[in-house]
């Protein structure tokens, strides 16, 4: 869940990650994943994003990740590019994060093409070369967070940002080879998977966020994230992190576990596990999830904003162990 809080606009976590996800690994959150970081400057949602472009960085994501592991947890990252979507304000003046361009102060975006998302800023349009440098921009990013100890990345290739804009073809339009049809949308996030994979250990887990489905008629579908996910099982990706929408206007369902299903068909036909995301807020509620195999993790987004607490109510809910830290074992709650 992104911060929006890098009060120097340099990429570098400061005290506010450090407690932010600090705290829910000593609240027993087991896999702690820090928000979508970009891979480059330009490739930020805001200024006031996470970076891994620079070795300068790398010093603050340690900090985390030490403290996190001293709790018994495990820390990630999302890598992540924002393309048509960045060089936004982060909560002012609008407060829905992301939902105006800068302006005045900003910086160029980029996209596969100059077609912007309804309401921001107009990208100029990556060219072929530009495209294929970015798989070693991500690799390159891997390698910093390899070096601050993190144990998971988490390549971002949902949610409307750069490599879904690719995947799209309502905001893929390109003619070169990184558009056209299915081989073609799909080559820049099979490259980018490719590159981090080889650089990124074999003993550290490899997870793709997909948004599943744009809702729309023509756009990437159902059928296109499972065909994908099979294909990046084969490049030593671990774990499909299964979303939705997010390229486009759309009109979106939401009700509680809205988004299970794909995670299930994902996990069903591409044979790779999956995790569960989207209105997932109740304990009972994910351990069904999980029990009947609709999915093999069950990612908690803003339900952890709200209540860092979340992994004691589930424990005593459903009779487990307590996971927390030593320090708030006294707000324990009774076991059935």
């Amino acid at each position: 869940m992104c911060q929006y809080n890098v009060t120097a606009f340099d990429g570098i976590p400061n005290d506010w990650h450090f407690v932010h996800y600090g705290a829910r690994a000593a609240q027993g959150f087991g896999l702690v994943i820090m928000e979508a970081t970009g891979v480059t400057p330009d490739g930020r949602i805001t200024l006031q994003d996470l970076g891994l472009w620079d070795d300068s960085q790398i010093a603050g994501f340690e900090r985390v990740a030490r403290f996190v592991h001293q709790y018994g947890a495990a820390l990630g990252v999302q890598l992540g590019h924002a393309g048509r979507k960045g060089s936004t304000w982060p909560e002012q003046p609008n407060p829905s994060p992301g939902a105006q361009p800068i302006g005045e102060g900003g910086y160029p975006i980029v996209g596969p093409t100059d077609a912007p998302f309804p309401g921001l800023a107009t990208p100029r349009a990556l060219t072929t070369a530009e495209v294929a440098a970015l798989p070693h921009v991500f690799a390159d990013a891997a390698m910093r967070a390899d070096a601050a100890g993190l144990d998971v990345i988490e390549i971002h290739a949902a949610h409307g940002f750069l490599l879904h804009q690719f995947l799209s073809p309502l905001s893929n339009t390109r003619t070169d080879s990184y558009g056209g049809d299915f081989e073609g949308r799909t080559r820049l996030t099979r490259e980018v998977v490719a590159a981090v994979r080889k650089v990124w250990p074999e003993s550290k887990p490899l997870f793709v966020r997909l948004s599943a489905t744009e809702w729309v008629d023509d756009g990437w579908s159902v059928d296109d994230t499972v065909r994908l996910a099979s294909i990046v099982k084969d490049e030593g990706v671990d774990l499909i992190d299964v979303s939705s929408g997010g390229n486009l206007v759309a009109p979106i369902p939401v009700g509680p576990g809205y988004q299970v299903a794909f995670a299930h068909r994902v996990r069903t036909e591409a044979k790779i596990p999956t995790s569960a995301v989207g209105l997932i807020t109740a304990p009972t509620q994910a351990e069904q999830i999980l029990r009947t195999g609709q999915a093999d993790a069950v990612m908690i987004g803003r339900e952890s904003l709200r209540n860092p607490g979340w992994p004691e109510q589930a424990a005593a809910a459903l009779g487990a162990p307590h996971p927390m830290a030593g320090p708030y074992r006294r707000g324990a709650l009774p076991r059935k």
